[in-house]
């Protein structure tokens, strides 16, 4: 664990070092003894005002923290705690998202010995070309009923416009018009 300090207009003591860097020991297990983890201490004073300011570099996030108080311990303090609650929402999320695959039953063979078949995405695939004839949607019903196909394309003989007719599951004809 790396610790920059800097002090705005006043003089960073041992003290205050030994203090936060006690307090980052019992965030030791949070940051499970990282050696990349920097942190970055300021203080600053501003009339009677204490800002304590602490910037973590912890993998690739970037924690940060502020709090103002009349003692600069106190302030350090708070920003410390705030620093905890930021470490131990990203870890918990880092932790969720690496154990967010799909759970080995899923992925696991069946007692049967087969794998279970995952869904491939949808292909197109060109069916044949055929032309779109004028005719009446009655025309269209009779030529469809006896056709294995499901629907048929068509151009209506009287408004020249295109429809689709298909076989409904009741036994019926659907037809789309635009």
């Amino acid at each position: 664990m790396k610790f920059e300090y800097t002090g705005r207009h006043v003089e960073v003591s041992p003290a205050i070092r030994r203090h936060v860097e006690d307090h980052f020991k019992k965030l030791d297990h949070i940051f499970n003894g990282d050696s990349t983890l920097s942190t970055h201490v300021i203080i600053d004073v501003e009339k009677n005002r204490q800002i304590g300011e602490i910037i973590v570099y912890w993998r690739e996030h970037t924690l940060t923290a502020k709090d103002t108080n009349a003692d600069m311990y106190m302030a350090l303090t708070r920003a410390m705690a705030k620093i905890e609650k930021q470490a131990v929402k990203l870890k918990k999320k880092i932790i969720d998202r690496s154990q967010s695959g799909q759970s080995t039953s899923r992925v696991a063979p069946q007692p049967d010995g087969n794998l279970e078949a995952t869904p491939r995405p949808a292909r197109i695939i060109p069916a044949r070309r055929y032309a779109v004839k004028p005719m009446t949607a009655e025309e269209a019903a009779l030529r469809l009923s006896d056709e294995s196909d499901q629907f048929l394309v068509f151009r209506d003989a009287d408004t020249e416009r295109l429809g689709v007719i298909y076989k409904r599951k009741d036994g019926n004809y659907g037809l789309i018009e635009p």
